[in-house]
């Protein structure tokens, strides 16, 4: 009985000196060469081509219409211009305006009845990166419709509602007021 208790305490100190080892701790893999940066950028590359290919063809089947392209990515028209007003929205003040967005084919998605007057205060306040940058190119009373490629509109995840992922959309808005930093009138 002794033998066997003393093989048995033998053969656990045997397990517990084996499993008491130093384990060496695995790395993680890594995946690090950069192909997936460079497959996301080609994808990203041929996106933006061929909403540029769309809107190309919307400006060239409206020969009659004086697109301008902004610096910014987007292009542009004036259906309303004012060669009175010379006073641009500026960062702080209040833009009251109104808007509809249209999908590329000039489906309505949203009306401006559904959008309703908007007062955005000026670099100040989270809205559409097209919309940011143009409402600044607009002076009161006029009216421009933009033609914004996805990653100016609602980008890779849509609104989660109607305007669905990487959507390109046609934006028309009226800059109805300017409003300074002290929410007066500018004439």
């Amino acid at each position: 009985m002794r033998k066997i208790k003393f093989i048995s305490s033998l053969f656990l100190a045997f397990i517990l000196l084996i499993s008491c080892k130093q384990q060496q701790a695995r790395m993680p893999i890594s995946h690090s060469s950069g192909e997936f940066l460079k497959a996301s950028v080609e994808r990203n590359k041929k996106l933006i081509k061929g909403e540029e290919s769309k809107i190309d063809s919307i400006i060239k089947s409206n020969p009659e219409i004086k697109y301008i392209a902004s610096q910014k990515g987007y292009w542009y028209y004036y259906e309303t211009k004012s060669d009175r007003d010379t006073i641009h929205p500026k960062k702080g003040d209040v833009a009251c305006f109104d808007y509809e967005i249209k999908d590329l084919d000039g489906n309505v998605i949203y009306s401006q009845l559904e959008l309703k007057p908007q007062n955005y205060v000026v670099d100040k306040q989270n809205i559409l990166m097209g919309l940011r940058h143009g409402i600044k190119l607009m002076k009161k009373s006029e009216t421009v419709t933009f033609l914004f490629p996805s990653h100016m509109a609602y980008g890779y995840h849509g609104d989660d509602r109607r305007i669905g992922t990487n959507e390109p959309i046609i934006c028309t808005v009226t800059l109805n007021d300017i409003k300074n930093e002290n929410k007066t009138t500018q004439e």
